[in-house]
């Protein structure tokens, strides 16, 4: 009889989901972004939140949560109710500060589940007019004959582009070291000043500074060049094989949300990235437009994940 009962318990949920699912979405849905409003995260947050709400006709309502690099909001959705109405969207920083802090209250891997990989935003390796590397192997090779003397500008410890030159120090087997700054802009504006000499910028700061010729552009992080500016080789093919780091952007649900709810948001978001005018506009903003599938987003987090912990145990970086 016990066993009975769990078989037709079971039943009964599995039904209950299914037509939670076909229903989806019955009202508002709620979609936190752990930082605060005017950032990259919370643009993309922003942009996807509304063209969710045009396709699927309920409002994809943006609740910005910051605060601890991301930490508080991501926790949120993490504890949520598991049925698609609470939703993620969050960058890189869902993955580094597992290995950046030493209290961290979700797992990145097993407390959520994948929806799809929104874009990639790439950031450029730049260095200031003055310095003698006009590509990635100078570069290296500069580096290796002043270790400890060539500085590059990072946006805060923990940072994308901070992370991005020590991945680039691991590989090349150099030791640039990391001038802190608070933001992006102050750190250009010392790259700017010669405070600093290199930088890993985010496409969008880098592109009309290195039209201008005010700073050199020597390569890009991603995997593939980026269209705008696509006089530059990216760093794996100047011969720094295996390198790749850019900023990320994706959809996530509590882990458990049924999997007919996460098919259908994906399907929406796949479609959304694939339209002709939003590659375009992702395009111009420095970014990649991507629109992935379940499995392949969550292939990406977990590798994110292991990446970013080696390089920042080797690089002993620390934000408490």
């Amino acid at each position: 009889m016990y066993a009975i009962n769990l078989t037709g318990l079971f039943v009964f949920l599995i039904a209950c989901g299914q037509a939670l699912a076909q229903g989806y979405p019955a009202g508002p849905v709620r979609v936190i972004v752990p930082f605060p409003a005017g950032g990259g995260v919370d643009s993309m947050g922003r942009l996807i939140g509304q063209k969710l709400t045009e396709a699927l006709g309920r409002q994809f309502v943006i609740d910005n949560r910051p605060g601890a690099n991301g930490m508080i909001g991501s926790e949120a959705v993490a504890r949520s109710a598991r049925d698609g109405y609470t939703l993620l969207v969050n960058g890189a920083n869902l993955v580094t500060s597992a290995s950046l802090y030493r209290k961290v209250t979700y797992d990145p891997v097993k407390d959520f589940d994948a929806v799809s990989l929104i874009a990639h935003a790439p950031n450029v390796l730049i260095v200031h007019p003055s310095l003698p590397a006009k590509s990635v192997a100078q570069l290296v090779s500069l580096a290796k004959t002043r270790p400890g003397q060539v500085l590059y500008a990072g946006s805060g410890s923990g940072s994308t582009p901070h992370l991005a030159a020590e991945l680039f120090n691991t590989l090349a087997r150099v030791r640039m070291v990391h001038v802190p700054y608070r933001g992006t802009g102050p750190a250009i504006i010392g790259l700017m000043s010669g405070e600093a000499s290199v930088m890993f910028m985010p496409t969008t700061n880098a592109v009309p500074l290195v039209r201008s010729g005010r700073l050199r552009g020597l390569a890009v992080t991603s995997r593939e060049r980026v269209p705008a500016l696509g006089e530059l080789p990216t760093v794996a093919e100047s011969g720094l094989k295996g390198y790749e780091s850019s900023q990320w952007y994706g959809l996530l649900a509590p882990a458990g949300t049924p999997a007919d709810v996460l098919n259908l948001l994906n399907g929406r978001v796949v479609k959304i990235m694939h339209e002709s005018e939003m590659k375009q506009r992702m395009t111009d903003g420095g970014n990649l437009a991507v629109g992935s599938t379940r499995d392949a987003f969550a292939a990406h987090v977990r590798e994110e994940y292991l990446k970013w912990a080696k390089v920042i145990k080797e690089s002993g970086a620390r934000v408490d």
